[in-house]
């Protein structure tokens, strides 16, 4: 009922940027918090960036100061703008949202997944 669809990911060297995106559609009533996490070869799934329907962000302490995430509530999209990337930056970015969407006289709650995009950051 929810799918989101990532993009913006791929290639670039070290000190680089990149610009995701995450566009969610579906039978969407409304999407509370998104975000942005990563998953390093062997390592597990962590926090880069999240942030509320008001607008508040938070993010996890590696990419502090170089990652900036935002959203455009009208269009059901995220972003994560990574400045100043690292080799260590390479991961697969899987957009995330809490979405409540309202079917025939139901709320629900889904937490939704995209099927991630790959940023790779050459040294």
């Amino acid at each position: 009922q929810v799918q989101l669809v990532e993009s913006g990911g791929g290639l670039v060297q070290a000190g680089g940027s990149l610009r995701l995106s995450c566009v969610a559609s579906g039978t969407i009533f409304r999407i509370n918090d998104m975000g942005w996490y990563r998953q390093a070869p062997g390592k597990q799934r962590e926090l880069a960036a999240a942030i509320s329907s008001g607008g508040s962000a938070n993010y996890g302490d590696s990419v502090k100061g170089r990652f900036t995430i935002s959203r455009d509530n009208a269009k059901n999209t995220v972003y994560l703008q990574m400045n100043s990337l690292k080799p260590e930056d390479t991961a697969v970015y899987y957009c995330n949202a809490h979405v409540l969407v309202y079917r025939s006289g139901t709320f629900s709650n889904f937490d939704s997944w995209g099927q991630g995009t790959q940023v790779t950051v050459s040294s």
